[in-house]
C-alpha cells in the first residue's frame, strides 16, 4: 500500500479536528483528516449548536476569554464557509436568555450580569413582563431572565460538515473509515500513525478523537484527567414559532431550529460510553421544558438522541502539544462547549503546528501537562 507523507495528520473528524483541517488547508499545509466513522458521526453531530459564551460560562477567566474570542468569529467565519464549501451553518444571532425560576435563581443571574458588565460584555436583567413582552410562549412561572443579546447558535452538523468541505475544497484529504490502530514516535519526536487503511507519515499528528482520546493517548505515556458525559437530546416539529431566542436554565435548554424545529436538551450522565436514549431521560427534559414553554406540550414529536461529550477533571479542555512527544498535539475536554470553541481550536492548533508565537497568557491553562495522572519516564 502506497505510503504518503503529509504537513499534519488530524485524528478526529468532529468539529475541532474538522476547524483544524480547515485552518491547516487555508495556509496552503498537506493535511489529512482520519475519522474511524463519518465526519461529526459523535457529538458535534449531536449537539444544539448553541454558542453560549456568556451563558454557560460565570465568571472571567482563560475558559470565558477563550469563548469570547471564539465567539467573536462566527460571523465571518459563516461567511467564509458558505464561500468555500457552499454549506450554510445556520448562524443565528438572536441572543439568549437564562432563566430564573427561584429567588435564588434570580438573585444568582443578577450577580453574574454585574461581572459581565464590568468586563465589558452585553447583559441585562429581563423581569418576567419584558421577558414575556419578547417572547410570550415562555411560561409565567418563570421569574425573568438574564439577556445575552451575543449569544447566538449554528446547525452543529453543518458547521462540522462546512470545515470539513471547506478543508477538502483547499486540498485537505477526509478519508472517512479509517481507523487509527497507533501513533508511532521515536527519540520524542512524532513519526506516523498506522490504520487500517497503511501507514500514514508526519512530523505533527493532532489529536483531536472527543471523548475518546485518552484511548488513543494511552500508548504515548500520558493519561489526559477526561471522562465521558453522556447528553440525551429530543426534538419537536412546530406550525408556528414557539421561541425566537434559545431558552437555558438549569437543566434543559430550548434552541429553535429552522422549519419549525425546537431541540430541547441535555441530559448529563457522566462516566459512561452507553449511547442509548432512556425514557427517563427524555421524561425528565420533557418535564423541564414543558414548565419552561407550556405549549411544546402540543407540539409533534420528532426524534430524541444521544452524544458523549469528553469533560475534564478541571473543567477545562486540553489544548497545546504532549509534553514529551515533539510534534503530538491534543485538543479535546471541551464538554459542553465544542462548537463555540472550534473557530479558535481550529486556529489555535494551526498557530502550534507552525510554530508561531502563541500568548501564554491565553493557553497556559490548557496545558496538557497541568493535570496528568500518569505519566512514565
Amino acid at each position: 500500500m502506497k505510503q504518503e507523507n503529509y504537513d499534519a495528520i488530524i485524528i478526529g473528524g468532529g468539529v475541532n479536528g474538522c476547524a483544524v483541517a480547515y485552518n491547516l488547508a487555508k495556509r496552503g499545509r498537506k493535511v489529512v483528516l482520519l475519522e474511524k466513522d463519518r465526519i461529526a458521526s459523535k457529538s458535534s453531530g449531536a449537539a444544539a449548536g448553541m454558542i453560549a459564551a456568556q451563558t454557560e460560562l460565570d465568571e472571567d477567566g482563560p475558559l470565558f476569554s477563550l469563548a469570547r474570542k471564539s465567539r467573536s468569529m462566527f460571523t465571518d467565519l459563516a461567511i467564509e464557509l458558505k464561500k468555500v464549501s457552499g454549506i450554510d451553518i445556520e448562524l443565528v444571532n438572536k441572543g439568549m436568555y437564562k432563566v430564573a425560576l427561584t429567588e435564588e435563581q434570580e438573585e444568582e443571574l443578577k450577580g453574574i450580569i454585574k461581572v459581565q458588565t464590568n468586563l465589558g460584555e452585553k447583559a441585562e436583567w429581563l423581569t418576567a413582563n419584558e421577558l414575556r413582552m419578547k417572547e410570550p410562549a415562555i411560561s409565567s412561572e418563570v421569574r425573568g431572565a438574564m439577556y445575552v443579546p451575543e449569544d447566538g447558535q449554528v446547525s452543529a452538523p453543518h458547521l462540522t460538515a462546512a470545515f470539513a468541505s471547506s478543508a477538502a475544497a483547499l486540498g485537505a484529504e477526509i478519508k472517512e473509515f479509517t481507523d487509527v490502530y497507533s501513533v508511532e514516535y521515536e527519540s520524542g519526536q512524532v513519526k506516523g500513525v498506522i490504520t487500517n487503511e497503511g501507514r500514514f507519515t508526519s512530523e505533527n499528528i493532532i489529536v483531536c478523537t472527543g471523548a475518546w482520546s485518552k484511548k488513543v493517548l494511552e500508548e504515548t505515556n500520558i493519561e489526559l484527567d477526561t471522562y465521558p458525559v453522556k447528553g440525551e437530546c429530543f426534538s419537536v416539529k412546530t406550525t408556528k414559532p414557539l421561541v425566537e431566542g434559545s431558552i437555558f436554565s438549569h437543566g434543559c435548554y430550548i434552541v429553535p431550529k429552522r422549519g419549525g424545529r425546537l431541540i430541547v436538551g441535555a441530559t448529563v450522565k457522566p462516566h459512561t460510553f452507553d449511547q442509548k436514549v432512556t425514557v427517563d431521560g427524555v421524561a425528565t427534559l420533557m418535564e423541564k421544558a414543558i414548565k419552561l414553554v407550556p405549549e411544546i406540550a402540543s407540539t409533534e414529536w420528532e426524534t430524541a438522541w444521544a452524544g458523549i461529550r469528553p469533560q475534564t477533571g478541571d473543567g477545562l479542555p486540553y489544548i497545546g502539544e504532549h509534553p514529551s512527544i515533539h510534534g503530538l498535539f491534543i485538543a479535546t475536554g471541551h464538554f459542553r462547549n465544542g462548537i463555540l470553541l472550534a473557530p479558535v481550536t481550529g486556529e489555535l492548533l494551526a498557530d502550534y503546528v507552525e510554530r508561531k508565537p502563541i500568548d501564554e497568557k491565553i493557553v497556559s491553562a490548557f496545558r496538557i501537562d497541568r493535570s496528568m495522572v500518569h505519566q512514565f519516564e
